[in-house]
């Protein structure tokens, strides 16, 4: 098989780290048996998500929070498989912590972690600390980037993962309407690139988690409940031969804009806009 495998969640979140954690775990060992490389998981599950299951940093234990991390961490090893898990990150106190995605590697070191640069206003004035860098990262010669949910309104953030070579953006969300769906379809067709949505299972009724490919089409989604799908990612798949090989670069010439600027007149014709 050519490409890369990937399985995305759609659990839904509880406010007990340890709930999260148990079923967390219990995601990977399905993805792994259906030989996914890659697990990505929706915003805020494993502490639970600020003002919906979280409405205040006091009842979150953060010890049993970072147990239930490394158990994750240690598991993602014994089964060579990469995370991606949506989770608060304490800071040192006072600080409120970020909203974050970790990065965690097949052999069990987190590599990175994603920290959400554009909060809403209450997620920043009540919650959470932004974070302010892009994030990427290489599984099997595929490269990823990562975003999480509001940021879907920022289409600079999706432009930069294009200019950085993403193939495919994790996009970790809890959506509160029907549009994110079309959002994130046209912001896979307009850089050319896959995105996957994790989503809880809560939001199910706005839309299911899945796989949109770089022409703005569903290859995969979550059906039911059965919490998890698994798609492929394949720079070699012919239907997508138009957005990749032609549409993509094509674009990325565009815009530097010298094809425009050489071919630039002096004409009055051409710079008195009011004449007939």
């Amino acid at each position: 098989m050519t490409g890369i495998r990937m399985a995305i969640a759609q659990p839904t979140i509880t406010a007990d780290a340890a709930v999260n954690g148990k079923k967390v775990r219990s995601l990977m060992r399905k993805a792994a048996e259906g030989r996914a490389r890659l697990v990505q998981f929706p915003e805020g599950l494993l502490t639970g998500y600020a003002k919906e299951q979280i409405g205040d940093w006091s009842q979150v234990d953060w010890d049993l929070v970072r147990s239930e991390l490394e158990q994750i961490m240690a598991l993602a090893a014994e089964l060579e498989i990469w995370v991606v898990l949506g989770s608060a990150h304490p800071l040192t106190p006072p600080h409120r912590p970020h909203n974050s995605l970790y990065v965690i590697s097949d052999t069990g070191a987190l590599v990175d972690r994603y920290d959400k640069r554009i909060c809403s206003h209450t997620e920043l004035t009540h919650f959470y600390t932004p974070g302010f860098e892009p994030v990427v990262f290489d599984v099997d010669g595929y490269r990823f980037g990562a975003l999480i949910c509001v940021e879907i309104n920022f289409p600079q953030l999706f432009s930069q993962y294009e200019r950085l070579g993403v193939e495919c953006l994790l996009l970790s969300a809890y959506p509160v309407d029907v549009v994110f769906e079309l959002k994130a379809r046209a912001h896979a067709a307009i850089n050319c690139y896959w995105i996957a949505m994790s989503l809880p299972g809560q939001t199910v009724d706005l839309m299911p988690s899945g796989l949109i490919n770089p022409a703005g089409h569903y290859t995969t989604q979550v059906v039911g409940t059965s919490e998890l799908a698994f798609a492929t990612v394949d720079r070699d798949d012919p239907t997508v031969a138009g957005p990749l090989k032609h549409a993509r670069p094509w674009r990325a010439t565009a815009t530097k804009g010298d094809i425009y600027r050489s071919r630039a007149v002096t004409d009055p014709r051409s710079t008195n806009r009011t004449a007939l």
